[in-house]
Parts: C-alpha cells; sequence; structure tokens
C-alpha cells in the first residue's frame, strides 16, 4: 500500500498536472473499448458452447460437476478472506477478479445444468430423428456406453447450429465474464485454464475491450475513495503525487495486451494442437 505524499487529497492534490494527464490515458481507451463493443461483429451465442465440452467423449456432466467444485472451492476461499479482512479485502484488484471468476463458475454451474437436464429431459423440437435418438439413448440406457454415444452425436452435430431455445441474458453474462479474463491471478488461472481445456467457448481478440473497461472501472473506484478522503493506494503505482504517474498509468493501459493477448493465444493453441493431437475426440470451436 501506499500513501499519498506531498499534497494532500483536497483540490490542491487533483489540480497537479499529472491527473488529467493519467485521466487522460484511461478515458481514450475507455472510448476505444466501448467503440470496439459496440461496433465489432459478433457472431450469435450458441448456448450449446457454454456447456457442451470441446471433447466428444466427455459427458457434459464432468463440465457440470467440475465448475460446481470450482465455484464451492472458491466460495469457501472468498469467505475466508472476507471473515478475515472484511470488505478491505475488495479495495485490492485481485479479490475483484477472484470474485468475478468465483461469478463465471457459479453462472457456468447454473447453465451447465440447465442443460443438462434439458438434453436429458426434454428434447427440443424441429430436430427430427437426431432429437429421439438422444432422448431414447440418455432415458433408456444408464451405461456410460450409451451416455458417451449420445455426447458424440450432440458435439457433432449440435456444434454446428444453435440449440432452438431461448438464450438467457445470463448466459451472454457468462460469455462476456469468460472472455474477460485475462485480468486473472494466480489461483483463477488454475480453475480458469482447467475449465478452458474442456468447454467450447470462443474467446476473440477484440473482447480485450471487457478487459479495459475492467480495470478502468476498478481505476475510477480508487480514485473515488480519494476523492471522498482516502489517503492510501493499494498499489503505489497508482499514486498521482509522484512525476512519475503518468508512465505507471501508460505502462497499466500496455500490459493489458500482453496479459489477454497471452491467454487469447493458449486458447488458440488449445483448438490447433488438440485438433491435431486429438482429431477424432476433439472438436474445434466455431
Amino acid at each position: 500500500m501506499a500513501k499519498s505524499n506531498g499534497v494532500g487529497v483536497g483540490w490542491e492534490y487533483w489540480l497537479q498536472w499529472q491527473v488529467p494527464v493519467c485521466a487522460l490515458i484511461f478515458v481514450v481507451p475507455t472510448l476505444v473499448a466501448v467503440i470496439l463493443v459496440n461496433r465489432v461483429n459478433r457472431e450469435p451465442l450458441n448456448s450449446g458452447d457454454l456447456w457442451i465440452p470441446c471433447w466428444r467423449n466427455l459427458n457434459p456432466l464432468w463440465l457440470l460437476f467440475y465448475r460446481a467444485f470450482a465455484f464451492t472451492f472458491m466460495a469457501l476461499l472468498l469467505y475466508q478472506i472476507l471473515a478475515l479482512d472484511g470488505a478491505f479485502a475488495f479495495y485490492f484488484y485481485t479479490q475483484w477478479t477472484f470474485t468475478l471468476v468465483m461469478i463465471y463458475f457459479a453462472l457456468g454451474t447454473i447453465i451447465s445444468a440447465r442443460g443438462c437436464w434439458m438434453y436429458s429431459r426434454k428434447p427440443l423440437p424441429k430436430n427430427g430423428e437426431k432429437d429421439e435418438f438422444l432422448k431414447k439413448d440418455w432415458e433408456e440406457n444408464g451405461s456410460e456406453t450409451s451416455v458417451t454415444e449420445g455426447t458424440i452425436k450432440l458435439q457433432s452435430r449440435y456444434n454446428q447450429e444453435e440449440f432452438d431455445q431461448r438464450v438467457w441474458v445470463w448466459e451472454y453474462l457468462m460469455q462476456a465474464i469468460y472472455q474477460l479474463m485475462g485480468c486473472m491471478h494466480t489461483l483463477n488461472a488454475v480453475f480458469l485454464l482447467l475449465d478452458s481445456t474442456l468447454n467450447s467457448l470462443p474467446f476473440p481478440w477484440y473482447r480485450l475491450a471487457y478487459f479495459v473497461l475492467w480495470s478502468v472501472l476498478y481505476v475510477v473506484f480508487q480514485w473515488v475513495l480519494h476523492a471522498c478522503g482516502s489517503t492510501w493506494w493499494p498499489y503505489s503505482f497508482l499514486e498521482l503525487s509522484t512525476p512519475w504517474a503518468p508512465l505507471w498509468y501508460f505502462g497499466l493501459a500496455l500490459v493489458h495486451i500482453p496479459c489477454y493477448g497471452l491467454y487469447a493465444l493458449l486458447i488458440k493453441a488449445k483448438s490447433s494442437f488438440f485438433s491435431r493431437i486429438f482429431p477424432h475426440a476433439f472438436v474445434r470451436s466455431n
């Protein structure tokens, strides 16, 4: 943590030359991010991508169980952190991202459970023999072999067309959170990398805009706290009274590119590598 030095947190603090320069450094990327979110052509959300694994022989229930475990573990850990530090923990960016990943797994658990339930109990109309086969396979055969065959059928055909069902706003939210995950930290990374290895979700480069908006939201949060009288910064590179502040803020803006880009490259490598090594088991994302 860093304490504001030099001038205080009154008007003199905010009238320093560094403040408008630093503000400009994160306002410009914010405007670019908003324009990018609104103007880039987006593929329609395929509801099946949210809960169908990218492995033909893997039952969707395994992805459901994994997400439920990850959410439970992270929720218990967050509870322990809050029991020790209280709301003070949320002064740190680390807890923001940790909570965001936990919300992702909560939504993922709900959507996976819903998808598995609809698949097993109520195959959708307008899919003819395909649905009839899947329904019969799920309900009449309890063996692992039959479930695997049903999963293969589900993935090989449903991955190429949208489910004939209404897409929840929660499903869009889950996809957005997943595509924001360039901001992850150590424990978050372990859970998310495992989830990414299993799921079929796309990870387009332009979703870097979400990452930028998330980080800007945290910076604005810290600035508001200081405008209300706080005299310390949880991270020294956010301090505005130093002449190096613009350089720090510019560096923080730039670091978003390699952070997000690295994860995007890992997802791209997953699709390229696994489809080559396991051509009959892996299903490439659309």
